[in-house]
């Protein structure tokens, strides 16, 4: 496991991050991202759609759970959030998305503990008390894979 972390100034700092992640992003990555309401989970993932090369992303999927975007390589953006029993997730059968050709990146990664791969990087965005723009990026690697791409990141 390998960590690093950084101090987002903005929204335009957070997608920029989300979008060099993006652009060395791999068929089969797998995105865990998690924090507060509003910390900046469904920004952090239009950058990565920007550094996939998605030309239209939309929003968050909070009311549809998936949405697929067309790049360099697809984009499976999933958000938890509305969903309480790990038995809805399964029920979207996310196998399939995790195992396929794209990348997944999954906003409320926690309500699917046990479901989802040991092998991912795990996106923490959280409030930086007294400075209302900022937020701090927490990126944990598990795996080798995800070692080698925080490396690259940072």
């Amino acid at each position: 496991m390998r960590t690093a972390a950084c101090v987002s100034t903005g929204e335009n700092d957070t997608v920029d991050i989300g979008r060099q992640l993006g652009a060395l992003s791999a068929a089969g990555d797998v995105f865990l991202l998690s924090g507060e309401l509003g910390a900046g989970k469904t920004c952090f993932i239009r950058g990565i759609a920007r550094g996939l090369g998605v030309a239209e992303y939309a929003f968050s999927p909070s009311f549809v759970l998936v949405r697929e975007y067309r790049g360099r390589l697809a984009l499976f953006h999933m958000d938890f959030y509305r969903l309480e029993r790990l038995g809805e997730i399964a029920d979207l059968g996310i196998e399939e998305y995790l195992d396929g050709d794209g990348v997944c990146a999954i906003e409320w990664a926690e309500r699917a503990t046990g479901l989802l791969p040991g092998r991912h990087l795990h996106i923490e965005l959280a409030y930086v008390p007294g400075a209302e723009e900022n937020r701090t990026v927490q990126l944990t690697a598990e795996g080798a894979r995800y070692e080698s791409l925080l490396q690259e990141l940072v």
